[in-house]
């Protein structure tokens, strides 16, 4: 069997929405001192659907191809169910990762955790 699913190297050799999103109403970065991977998160949200999402991601090829898919499964997705997003439904979607790369699936979770959390800060502030 091949380390990496045909998904991931998909998503790692043709990242989908990488880059920055200048006027992002929610960021979020996190990083793991252990591996080495930061991943940062833009969201521009409007009527509270996620109308756009892009990644800056420095790390492993799992970590890129986990972030590139959380950004496919919560672009044009309500907010509240871009909130649910898991690392088990990011790895799936990738038709699996190692076990000792499944932690790239955790920060690409908590990398939208974060933005999300960032965007209800900016609303409550402007409310």
């Amino acid at each position: 069997m091949a380390l990496y699913s045909e998904k991931v190297m998909d998503h790692f050799r043709n990242p989908r929405n990488v880059g920055v999103i200048e006027d992002a109403n929610g960021i979020g970065e996190v990083g793991n001192a252990k591996c080495g991977d930061i991943m940062k998160m833009y969201l521009k949200i409007e009527d509270d659907i996620i109308q756009d999402v892009k990644f800056e991601t420095f790390g492993c090829g799992s970590a890129i191809a986990s972030s590139s898919m959380a950004t496919e499964l919560i672009k044009g997705k309500p907010v509240s169910e871009a909130m649910k997003l898991t690392n088990k439904a990011v790895a799936e979607a990738l038709d699996g990762l190692p076990a000792y790369k499944m932690h790239c699936s955790v920060l690409a979770e908590e990398a939208i955790q974060s933005a999300l959390e960032d965007y209800r800060n900016r609303t409550e502030k402007d409310n």
